[in-house]
């Protein structure tokens, strides 16, 4: 591909999530209370029904709006402890730890990390039992080098809103 091709893919790229003020006023509303109606929420931001569904829809495209979601109190629920999960794997089986980790419950974040270790896990679970067994489970699967575990003593934030 020529540089010229390059950056013409780049600025279609760009186009395709290119987004206005509006939008911003949008996701920033449904972050907030992603429950509102498109009447509600048109109002709220002072643009047509029509336009917010429209919007919505295109941002839901984009890939820019993922979903919408309810947020639990995971302590009110039973979850009282969350625990990160540091791990460092043998090479070339990261993708494999990271598919095996992504299908498990508990695990509510999972991120591939720099320094010396690859990959984190944030876990939510129900007491140190479910914590000792997860570990284990660790311990014996394949292409893991070694972990470090941390249990959280207080949660400061827990908040995945993005400020627009």
């Amino acid at each position: 591909m020529s540089h010229h091709e390059e950056t013409i893919v780049r600025k279609k790229q760009n186009l395709e999530t290119e987004i206005d003020k509006i939008d911003l006023q949008i996701l920033d509303t449904l972050q907030e209370d992603c429950h509102l109606s498109f009447r509600k929420l048109a109002d709220k931001i002072g643009i047509s029904g029509v336009m917010t569904a429209s919007r919505i829809k295109n941002l839901e495209t984009k890939g820019i709006l993922k979903g919408y979601t309810v947020i639990l109190d995971p302590v009110k629920l039973g979850f009282d402890l969350t625990a990160v999960i540091f791990m460092q794997t043998e090479g070339g089986y990261l993708k494999d730890l990271e598919n095996e980790l992504s299908q498990m419950s508990n695990v509510i974040a999972l991120y591939e990390i720099t320094g010396d270790f690859d990959v984190v896990a944030v876990v939510k679970l129900k007491d140190r039992d479910s914590l000792n067994s997860l570990l284990k489970n660790l311990l014996v699967t394949p292409h893991i080098r070694k972990t470090m575990t941390n249990i959280t003593l207080n949660v400061v934030k827990d908040d995945f809103k993005i400020k627009l």
